[in-house]
């Protein structure tokens, strides 16, 4: 029961129901019947048991109560007691922290009186050494073991260096000068530090990092320090340039030496850069001499391509350099080392560049022509002023005498490909190779380049070219070539006005110069739009080949039919062969050219085409059956001029269809027609003219009908 009591968690319910479960009749449990008066009497036992547990457990309750209020009292008590002896033994350290402050003030000043006695007494030694080995120089005997040791090169130096020192400060004409001349002449004392370089060599050879460093400290304080450092570079280099890449090689050398210099000298970085300025103007300088002077005045390509390489090789080297400690300005010190190197080249790099660029292209251009065959004539070279005065002054004839051109548009992807490929190099060297100031004047003269070979010696003698080959408008067969010149010549502007991004702006984009070369630039467009806009004649060429087909195929008896009830063509064989030749040349226009340039030519081709059919019509007479053909022909046309998409072409298409009912309409429907929403604006004339057109216009009674 106790264990009941004492379970966590405590249930009463539980506890009541496990005690019932328990009592023998206290419930159905093995077949026994529930006996409520054992129950009662089990439970009321056990509230007497718990009764006098719960007695119990609040006598020991209180008892423990007392303990722990004694504990704390005694705690309490002792506690103070512990405070009372930590006051007492913190006065016991200030006192005693008062009484050592008092000694150590007393030690410091015997200290100082202790040194002040002793550091005179220990000069005094030193200077009986040094005399003593003062008098051994003198006496021309050096017995002591410090100077016949070779373990102790380093005190014996030490004590030479102190004499020579001694020496230097007395005038030779004294007694003391004179005696003392063996010291301060340079005998023993290059002959010492010749010992200790030796000595550092020796070591270094061998690999012992701690001898060199101790050496190195000696030889600190004497003249031939410096000679000790160009020891020290010149051995670093055996060895390390075995390879054909002299620049990796190089940076691997300066970063082993960087690990290892710090723990032999004193002043690291002094001595790497002059490691580096050693590599750059010995090594370096002489590679760089060496490949560029090869080709310098025989092969202009390879010697730019040399630079270029190199000079990029040099500043990435100098890139990794700078992870170093090399002193307080080593982006200065390393770009003074690599302007050395390269001065002599960079002075003129810009006209060799352009020379190259002059003659490669010119190369490229004539090898393309020799291909061909063709020999290039020489084309006008007026400004922007004369070419819109040859377009002003411009007729329905060709430009000049026309010329053959066989088909051929003198365009060529490969050769305008090989000249961007090479404006691309030059200005990637350009922008490597330049001075910053001379950047954007450098780029502009590149860019010059390629707009006097590209677009003037090939695109626009190609257009020139196109122009003369234009044939006459009353041409049979006439191929139009010339909207093969536009669509090449569009689609290689597009690649030149992508490199005039991509590659120019971003070396002029903050210079005046950008100003200079987008006017270049929209003068150069202005002058191809020009003269695109003369070879606008090709539509005369076009409306030629138009006229040609309908005079061929137009017989005057399609539209005056002997027999009207055996009509059994919907439209002329002259409309099929007429729409079939202007889809062509629609889709061959779109194809040619972009923009609002498509709109222009499609508007003013439009244009005519309509005044073509318009004129055509005019020249025949019309039958009701014949009418209706004709009829029939501009509906064709119609749909041909849908082709165009150009709301006015298709609005005169629709307004001639209109007019075309004039030809079949019954007399008495006349006027209705012509006041209807598409005739209602035209001309009372040109209404009568189609009206005329018809075969039973002489009758009174059409002739009442319309008047």
């Amino acid at each position: 029961r106790v264990f009941l009591l004492c379970q966590e968690p405590f249930v009463a319910d539980e506890y009541i129901e496990r005690l019932a479960w328990r009592t023998p009749g206290g419930g159905s449990r093995g077949g026994e019947a529930f006996d409520p008066k054992r129950l009662l009497e089990e439970f009321v036992n056990h509230i007497q048991e718990l009764q006098v547990m719960d007695e119990r457990i609040q006598r020991k309750v209180e008892k423990l109560e007392q303990q722990c209020q004694k504990e704390a009292k005694e705690f309490a008590k002792k506690v103070q007691e512990l405070q009372k002896s930590n006051q007492v033994a913190f006065q016991h350290f200030q006192e005693l922290d008062e009484h050592i402050s008092y000694v150590a003030t007393k030690v410091c000043h015997l200290g100082d009186q202790l040194e002040g006695v002793n550091t005179p007494r220990q000069r005094a030694v030193e200077a009986q050494k040094l005399m003593k080995y003062f008098n051994e120089f003198l006496d021309g005997e050096l017995k002591s073991d410090v100077f016949t040791n070779s373990e102790k090169i380093k005190e014996a130096a030490d004590i030479i260096q102190k004499l020579h020192l001694i020496a230097q400060e007395l005038p030779f004409d004294s007694l003391m000068g004179f005696c003392c001349y063996p010291l301060s002449s340079p005998g023993k004392y290059h002959d010492l530090e010749c010992q200790l370089i030796q000595e550092f060599t020796s070591a270094q050879r061998r690999g012992e990092i701690s001898r060199m460093r101790e050496v190195a400290a000696v030889l600190l304080h004497f003249k031939g320090y410096s000679h000790c450092v160009d020891v020290y570079i010149k051995q670093c280099q055996e060895g390390a340039f075995l390879r054909n890449d002299v620049f990796e090689d190089a940076a691997i050398l300066c970063q082993r030496v960087n690990k290892q210099v710090g723990e032999i000298f004193s002043n690291p970085e002094t001595v790497l850069a002059k490691l580096i300025q050693n590599i750059f103007e010995v090594k370096l300088q002489s590679y760089v001499k060496d490949q560029l002077e090869e080709h310098r005045k025989s092969d202009a390509e390879q010697y730019l391509k040399n630079l270029y390489d190199l000079y990029t090789r040099t500043t990435n080297l100098s890139s990794k350099l700078m992870e170093f400690n090399l002193g307080t300005d080593k982006q200065t010190f390393l770009s003074k080392l690599i302007k050395a190197i390269f001065i002599s080249y960079l002075e003129n790099y810009i006209e060799v560049e352009i020379g190259y660029l002059k003659s490669r292209s010119a190369m490229i251009l004539q090898r393309y022509y020799d291909s061909k065959n063709h020999q290039k004539r020489s084309i006008g070279t007026g400004g922007i002023q004369d070419l819109k005065e040859r377009l002003r002054q411009r007729t329905n004839l060709p430009l000049g005498p026309s010329i053959d051109t066989h088909g051929e548009t003198f365009l060529s992807q490969e050769v305008v490909v090989n000249l961007l490929q090479e404006t691309k190099q030059a200005f990637e060297r350009c922008h490597r190779l330049s001075d910053p100031s001379d950047l954007p004047k450098n780029a502009f003269r590149i860019f010059s380049m390629l707009v006097e070979f590209l677009c003037t010696e090939h695109i626009d003698y190609a257009l020139e070219t196109g122009l003369a080959g234009i044939p006459s408008s009353d041409s049979k067969n006439a191929n139009l070539y010339f909207l093969d010149v536009v669509h090449q010549a569009n689609t290689i502007f597009h690649l030149f006005d992508k490199q005039f991004n991509d590659h120019l702006m971003p070396l002029i984009s903050s210079s005046p110069k950008l100003s200079e070369c987008l006017q270049k630039k929209k003068d150069i467009i202005e002058q191809m739009e020009v003269k695109l806009d003369m070879g606008i004649d090709t539509l005369n060429c076009m409306i030629g080949q138009m006229k040609h087909i309908l005079a061929a195929e137009q017989r005057k008896t399609d539209f005056k039919p002997e027999d009207e009830n055996n009509v059994l063509i919907q439209y002329t064989n002259a409309c099929v062969k007429v729409c079939g030749y202007v889809r062509k040349q629609v889709e061959k226009i779109r194809n040619s050219m972009d923009g609002k340039n498509v709109d222009t030519v499609l508007m003013e081709l439009g244009v005519r085409f309509h005044r073509l059919i318009y004129e055509h019509l005019q020249q025949y007479s019309y039958s009701c059956m014949g009418g209706m053909l004709a009829i029939c022909d501009v509906a064709e046309y119609r749909k041909c001029a849908k082709d165009f998409k150009i709301a006015l072409v298709l609005q005169l298409f629709d307004t001639l269809h209109a007019l075309c009912n004039l030809l079949v309409v019954a007399p008495d429907n006349l006027k209705q027609v012509c006041s209807g929403e598409q005739l209602a604006n035209l001309d009372k004339n040109i209404l009568h003219s189609f009206v005329q057109l018809r075969v039973d216009y002489r009758s009174a009674r059409l002739a009442r009908h319309f008047s």
